[in-house]
Formats: C-alpha cells, sequence, structure tokens
C-alpha cells in the first residue's frame, strides 16, 4: 500500500501494456544513447523500462507537476542507475530543456519515446512533438508512439470508436488521431515512417526514424 506522503501514481493500462511495449522497443531502439520520454505520465513506464533496455539512459519527462512527483516517487521506490530525474517539457514549446544546458550530461539523445498522448492532447502536441524530435534527433535516431489510432480515416475497432467520442465529449480538442495525418506531420520534420506494429487492446506501436537529406 502506498502511503498517505506516496505522491506515486497508478495507472491499470500500464500493467498491461508495458511487456508489449517493451518487446517492440528492445527491437527498435539504438542499443546506446539516451532515450526522452516524452509525457511519462506516473513514471510507471520509465522504472520498468529503464533497467530492462540498460545501457541505454532513460530521461523522462511531464509538463504536469503532479506527474513529474509521481515520476520521482516511483524513482525513489525502484531505484536505478540509468533513470534520470524527470523533466519538464510541454512539447509545444519551440525549445525544450535537453536542447539547453542542463544539469546532467547524458549521452545523446537517439531516440524519443512517447506513450498514450497524441490522444489526450490537442493537435498541436503533436505537431510540437514532430518539430521537437526532428531537432534533437540525430540521422538514424528514432521517435517510437504508442496508443489508438484511427486508419485511412477509419476506426479499427467499436471500442475505439466509442473511446473518440468519450474523449471529444471531455475536451473538443482531444481525439483518436489518424495515423496518415500522423505521418504527414513527422514527414515535415525528416521523420519517415519505418513500421506499424498491432498491439493489443486496439493499440499501435508506430515507429518513425529521422533521415535527413
Amino acid at each position: 500500500m502506498h502511503t498517505p506522503q506516496d505522491a506515486r501514481q497508478h495507472t491499470p493500462a500500464t500493467q498491461r501494456n508495458r511487456e508489449p511495449i517493451l518487446e517492440v522497443l528492445m527491437q527498435v531502439l539504438p542499443t546506446t544513447g539516451s532515450v526522452l520520454e516524452v509525457a511519462s505520465g506516473t513514471g510507471e513506464h520509465a522504472v520498468y523500462f529503464a533497467p530492462r533496455l540498460f545501457p541505454r539512459q532513460w530521461i523522462p519527462s511531464d509538463p504536469n507537476p503532479l506527474h513529474r512527483a509521481s515520476i520521482a516517487a516511483w524513482r525513489k521506490h525502484v531505484p536505478c542507475e540509468t533513470l534520470h530525474p524527470p523533466l519538464e517539457i510541454d512539447v509545444r514549446e519551440p525549445v525544450w530543456i535537453v536542447e539547453k544546458e542542463i544539469p546532467f550530461h547524458p549521452s545523446p539523445i537517439t531516440a524519443i519515446v512517447n506513450i498514450n498522448m497524441l490522444h489526450i492532447s490537442p493537435w498541436d502536441a503533436c505537431l510540437g512533438l514532430m518539430a521537437g524530435a526532428g531537432r534533437i534527433l540525430s540521422s538514424g535516431g528514432i521517435l517510437y508512439l504508442y496508443g489508438p489510432l484511427k486508419r485511412d480515416g477509419k476506426h479499427t475497432a467499436p471500442s475505439n470508436a466509442a473511446f473518440d467520442e468519450y474523449l471529444r465529449a471531455q475536451n473538443s480538442e482531444w481525439g483518436v488521431r489518424n495515423l496518415e495525418d500522423v505521418v504527414t506531420a513527422a514527414s515535415t520534420h525528416n521523420l519517415s515512417l519505418v513500421n506499424v506494429y498491432q498491439m493489443p487492446a486496439n493499440n499501435f506501436s508506430v515507429v518513425f526514424k529521422v533521415n535527413y537529406p
């Protein structure tokens, strides 16, 4: 049980999806360098992935201070030498903190991981993510996305259609995105689609690679 002072938050979906996601990450991530996780949420993915993806460095981030507190609490609860303190990153900002002088100097960022963000954020967040990935990643760098998506403008399951309606009722700027729109947004920042993996519970893993001319 968590104590009242414990800032750790828990998302049940993490327990269900972390192993399938890890399986894909182990296939697609560069073998060295740092992985920047954008919109880390509770931090449960970070503490699970970091030790299993050694020797890569894992840098979590989130714009929400409650989420950053949860990440820090999980990091204290499950220590890992390759898991860094959470950073404050809002993908819509024109310059992220990792592009500035920061208090630690991990190895170069060779991959960016973004799990379950696109459908619970404005479209501007997707555009900001692509712009940031294009600025930060060198040629050959990987951008990994996970979550529900439409394909050719159509939902892939009735449950996703219902989920989309639920999201839009919460916030008109939210909703399940169309994969082709995401691919188009990525292409404007030299990010080419490498692969799309069908995942459990009607989700997808989408992998992009930076290809500079």
